[in-house]
């Protein structure tokens, strides 16, 4: 893996060209601001560069979990999950009557309150008057993750006391205890993971936004404080830590006082719970007083030093909060140059840069790692699915190849893994495991979900993200060199794991999951053979690419895989019509999924109406509580179908139920509060960047696959800075003079 160096010369390239301040005007269409009626029911978004992160919180002030990328804890019996680092952005404040975290929220006490996630700078602002034991004070909070230095943070706290006196502040790094309880979930049977979580006290029940469903086996891993220490005439602070038998890490804070201020005590405090300095000050009325807290962070393989964290958060603090301010935000706006942009629909439009926002929240550059399916935050586990390969690769492929890469350079770096995965199950090549580690890559499904060890498309969509890399790049040299050994050996495992059936002539792939769970051992399951047959015609393509052998068996069982079909009703089955298609799913059917830009498999236009329209008649009869991936899936279907309509109806249901306020935090279903899925956002994102526009990754190009199509209501929808093959496009469906919605390609 690459990474950049942890030195300090970077931070003193400034910028030519300053950018406009972070907290100044921008487009309504990048802002999403939370206010008192969000007391309640605050969802917690996150500010996060890639490579770490922080939960946001309500007074902008709190305790709150961070995550770092693939820093994983491994307790004995559990399954690796994201180590919650120490947490570093909080400061409290105490006017004299109580400290401000410890206050109950409230509209009077938290007065004229505003919090603002400006996605187009990556920031947060928070402002309030706390008025609390007959004391006021005015405060202001900004924090930002920095996008253009990654190892560096900055949280800054300005009070206007409207009193004279004395005042304390603290800036803590608050040091978690060890989840409890923890669960040996890396053995316990499904019903013994339910019992267990009864037991303690819990269930995994819907509950009332914002508690989270699955927080009982969800919960962050433990990372354990080897030394820490701080430095009350420096006002700094620092600790060296490890993740639970993982990763070591590091962290450290450099404290920023007003200029003027008078501070009659400072101390030191080092806990078990916390680590922090304590300050006790002389404020005067109507005088504001800003107090900043730069953050350094590392882990192994990524610095991991304290030492070298400590003099980069000096540093910053010398170079000063505006100045990396700056930074920060002319990175983040460099990034939305390429954007999708909705003329005609500013809910939509709002919608759609949420979800962007929170993929570039989560991507590095010139890595390996992947995206884990909850983002950084410990939801399922912080594990890779397929959602890194098939759902948030292609939404970022053609906007930010370069943020698409570390996802097929993950698959490459952990092949010897899945190679000896291949071999425990009696097969060849490497087999993917359904839940990756994002650090190791090895195998670490949850046993009570045992079932989807047979969950085997997983390596079909490896292989596909692999190929359309090569196709949107051009990149000969990556192909041969990391593209085509991942391909190759996922085509030896197609090719041990089919079955000739002699009497039909076919290939079949039998004992499998379906996309839709609950079937979780079927013979001939649609998607999966469809998948496993793009995958074997993609191998026998790369080959020739690569200028490399490919095994003629390759385009054999490719030729003679079974799909299973209807004939009756001239429509595709789920599976063999041997299985009863019968129990309630979150998806009803896997139909839709048969229409997948990535996967698209070829069929009539009646054949795709009638799959459609059975698709939508179980998810009527046969689904509960539907998943959002299956929303995003209709959009796309019906865009493929012609119909704008219904395209865009569907799209308007993805807002419904799905986003949680403040912060458009998308949920797996509109019920169940699992949040910050990064494939829901991302099936949001293809729907516009390959339903609406039909444009697919082919062979011979960027082609029109369908007519594009435009919803009634919206004039113009343009895909702005496309990458394809070296070249730039912004392309944008509008309709012509005689109202026929076109699609335009224009050349940068």
């Amino acid at each position: 893996m690459k990474f950049r160096p942890l030195t300090l010369s970077w931070l003193w390239i400034i910028a030519a060209v300053i950018a406009a301040p972070a907290f100044g005007q921008t487009d309504p269409g990048f802002l999403l601001t939370g206010t008192s009626k969000n007391f309640g029911s605050y969802f917690p978004s996150y500010l996060a560069n890639g490579y770490f992160s922080t939960m946001t919180s309500p007074r902008g002030t709190e305790p709150a979990p961070g995550y770092m990328v693939a820093f994983m804890d491994y307790a004995k019996g559990d399954i690796s999950r994201p180590a919650a680092i120490p947490g570093w952005s909080e400061i409290d404040y105490n006017p004299g009557g109580g400290w401000l975290n410890s206050t109950r929220l409230g509209p009077k006490t938290f007065a004229d309150y505003a919090q603002t996630l400006n996605m187009h700078d990556g920031t947060l602002a928070t402002r309030y008057r706390f008025e609390y034991a007959n004391k006021a004070t005015d405060v202001k909070v900004a924090t930002f993750v920095s996008q253009a230095d990654p190892h560096l943070a900055a949280t800054q706290l300005s009070i206007t006391p409207h009193f004279d006196g004395k005042v304390q502040l603290t800036f803590p790094i608050r040091l978690w205890s060890e989840h409890q309880p923890r669960f040996p979930i890396a053995t316990m049977t499904g019903d013994q993971m339910i019992n267990a979580v009864i037991a303690s006290g819990q269930n995994l029940q819907n509950k009332p936004v914002p508690t989270p469903d699955r927080a009982a086996v969800w919960y962050p891993g433990h990372t354990r404080v080897i030394a820490s220490d701080g430095n009350t005439r420096q006002l700094t602070l620092w600790l060296d830590g490890q993740a639970e038998q993982g990763l070591h890490m590091a962290e450290a804070a450099a404290i920023s006082l007003p200029a003027g201020v008078t501070v009659d005590k400072v101390t030191l405090e080092k806990g078990p719970t916390k680590l922090s300095l304590n300050l006790l000050v002389n404020v005067e009325k109507g005088r504001t007083y800003t107090f900043t807290k730069y953050i350094a962070a590392s882990r192994q393989d990524w610095g991991g030093d304290a030492k070298a964290d400590l003099a980069l958060a000096l540093a910053a603090r010398k170079t000063g909060f505006e100045h990396l301010l700056t930074r920060h935000v002319a990175a983040w706006n460099d990034l939305w140059k390429a954007d999708i942009v909705i003329d005609g629909d500013p809910k939509v439009q709002l919608a759609v840069h949420s979800d962007l926002y929170y993929l570039l929240s989560n991507t590095t550059v010139g890595t390996a790692w992947p995206m884990g399916a909850c983002a950084l935050t410990p939801g399922y586990a912080g594990h890779a699915f397929w959602d890194s390969d098939s759902w948030v690769f292609p939404a970022l492929l053609l906007l930010h190849p370069e943020r698409a890469r570390p996802i097929v350079m993950f698959r490459d770096r952990t092949m010897q893994p899945a190679r000896e995965r291949a071999k425990r199950y009696g097969a060849k090549g490497t087999m993917y495991p359904w839940e990756a580690d994002p650090q190791t890559g090895v195998d670490n499904t949850p046993h009570f979900a045992y079932h989807v060890f047979r969950e085997i498309h997983v390596n079909a969509d490896i292989a596909i993200a692999q190929w359309q890399y090569y196709l949107a790049t051009g990149d000969k040299a990556w192909l041969k060199k990391d593209g085509w050994p991942v391909i190759r050996e996922i085509a030896e495992f197609w090719t041990s794991r089919v079955t000739w059936n002699p009497a039909e002539g076919r290939y079949e792939i039998l004992h499998v999951t379906s996309p839709d769970e609950a079937y979780e051992d079927v013979p001939n399951d649609s998607f999966t053979n469809a998948a496993a047959r793009k995958a074997l015609e993609i191998a026998t393509e790369a080959a020739r690419a690569a200028g490399a052998r490919a095994d003629p068996k390759w385009a054999e069982i490719a030729a003679k895989m079974y799909i299973p079909f209807d004939d009756a009703n001239q429509r595709h089955r789920d599976f063999d019509a041997s299985v009863p298609h019968d129990k309630i799913t979150w998806m009803g059917s896997s139909l839709a999924w048969l229409m997948y830009p990535n996967l698209d498999l070829s069929m009539s236009t009646q054949v795709r109406r009638n799959d459609f329209a059975f698709q939508l008649h179980e998810l009527k009869t046969h689904g509960d509580d539907p998943n959002e991936m299956m929303m995003a899936m209709l959009a796309v279907g019906a865009a493929e179908l012609g119909d704008s309509k219904a395209a865009g109806d569907w799209i308007q249901r993805n807002l419904v139920g799905f986003l949680k306020p403040p912060f458009n935090v998308r949920t797996e279903t509109a019920a169940n509060n699992a949040g910050y899925i990064l494939a829901t956002s991302a099936g949001f994102v293809q729907s516009f960047v390959y339903g609406l526009s039909g444009l697919r990754i082919e062979n011979n190009g960027l082609v029109q696959a369908y007519p594009p199509v435009l919803p009634m209501a919206w004039t113009s929808l343009t895909l702005k800075k496309i990458h394809f093959r070296g070249k730039l496009y912004d392309i944008t469906i509008h309709r012509d003079q005689t109202g026929k919605t076109v699609l335009s390609r224009k050349a940068l």
